[in-house]
């Protein structure tokens, strides 16, 4: 089914519209999805799947199906769907603190790091 019948909205507009209403189950895994680049006049569209997505191991069959069912569409030629490297987002292995600023090597708990938290530490 497409989403390109009697519609006036853009390319892009409709791949998000069809992306949200017929592969809900990247929202209800905590994944997000995004069209990067939807060109109508070359039918290219770069879809880009992050949060949950990152690190899934369905994440391959996921874009799959995506690639497969815009690929119906008559004015899309090329779908790619890409999907970040988890390492990547949280700045690869060598990165030693967490996003949030805590000392990953030390386990993440108590203060900055800290194995030991403290006498005041609730």
């Amino acid at each position: 089914m497409t989403d390109s019948d009697g519609d006036d909205a853009s390319l892009a507009t409709r791949v998000e519209r069809w992306l949200s209403r017929e592969m809900p189950i990247i929202q209800m895994h905590g994944g997000t999805s995004a069209v990067r680049e939807a060109d109508p006049e070359t039918g290219e569209v770069i879809v880009e799947l992050g949060g949950g997505c990152s690190g899934c191991s369905v994440a391959d069959v996921t874009t799959g199906n995506i690639e497969a069912a815009l690929l119906e569409w008559p004015e899309i030629e090329a779908v790619t769907v890409r999907v970040p490297d988890p390492r990547e987002e949280l700045g690869g292995p060598d990165q030693a603190e967490s996003v949030m600023g805590i000392d990953r090597t030390e386990g993440g708990r108590g203060d900055w790091g800290s194995s030991n938290p403290g006498s005041d530490h609730l």
